[in-house]
């Protein structure tokens, strides 16, 4: 079906999106207000540390149990070399930004009918996360040996906050941006459930080999990328992923009422995704 008659069928079915840029662009920044001034509301000054600290210690049993508490190890194995560390807070404080942005954008410029499925699985696994971190305040490893407001201060932690201690670029050492921060906003990791969500939303849509090989190997890369820089034990993107799911189902249902095909992408419908109706 060429990209013309695709359109035209989608068009007499009812499911040809009507989409406007500023419209989405609105809509997805007053939800990422929302989201951030929810995240933050009930920040770190609003949640008991010794709270924080005991969920982190269940994390750690678990992981323990399982035979794969691996996070201090794997920092340990990195933590001298000073640029490759700060290579990694960069990665972490920018990527998540910057690929989702991307993702989004590319979706409704060259993939406009499956755009609102994408879009909405992603807002609900992020408000999913909300009530994450509402209801599991976690202590992120990082902040066990740290003697600050909001630390456990561990004597023989075994972490070190990278951003604080090597460089990146922003640190929440200061007490009005740790308070009005929420620094127990760590199960899920949103860093790995976007990343995650990028890929799944991409690699069936780029061309490219090279491309397909970066956005598969991006959920890795913030795998390693939380797990170093401790801000995230790895059982925080088993949370991601949990909520990933579910926002992965109620964007689907969403899209079959309305009539439209399921959410993986045939062949077939390629043409017709890529239908020019953005604007």
């Amino acid at each position: 079906m060429t990209s013309t008659r695709a359109a035209e069928a989608a068009e007499s079915t009812g499911n040809m999106p009507r989409l406007r840029w500023w419209r989405e662009a609105l809509a997805l920044g007053l939800f990422y207000a929302i989201y951030s001034f929810t995240r933050n509301q009930f920040g770190s000054a609003a949640v008991d540390e010794s709270v924080a600290h005991d969920n982190a210690i269940v994390v750690i049993d678990i992981e323990r149990a399982l035979g794969l508490y691996i996070e201090a190890d794997v920092q340990d194995l990195f933590i001298d070399w000073t640029a490759f560390i700060q290579f990694w807070n960069l990665f972490y404080g920018t990527f998540h930004f910057v690929v989702t942005a991307f993702a989004l954008i590319f979706l409704y410029r060259r993939f406009p009918i499956d755009y609102p499925r994408w879009r909405n699985s992603g807002l609900v696994t992020t408000a999913l996360g909300l009530v994450g971190f509402s209801l599991f305040p976690l202590m992120p490893p990082r902040l066990l040996g740290d003697c600050g407001e909001f630390g456990a201060c561990i004597a023989d932690s075994p972490y070190i906050d990278t951003v604080s201690e090597i460089g990146g670029l922003w640190s929440f050492d200061s007490g009005t941006a740790q308070k009005l921060s929420n620094q127990f906003a760590a199960m899920p990791s949103l860093h790995f459930g976007w990343s995650m969500w990028c890929a799944l939303a991409l690699y069936p849509r780029l061309r490219h080999p090279a491309a397909r090989i970066a956005i598969a190997a991006y959920p890795a890369l913030t795998l390693f990328a939380i797990v170093v820089t401790a801000n995230h034990y790895w059982l925080d993107a088993v949370g991601a992923l949990a909520v990933l799911a579910v926002g992965l189902v109620v964007a689907d249902r969403i899209e079959r009422r309305r009539g439209s095909g399921p959410i993986w992408p045939r062949a077939s419908r390629r043409g017709l995704s890529r239908s020019t109706v953005a604007e």
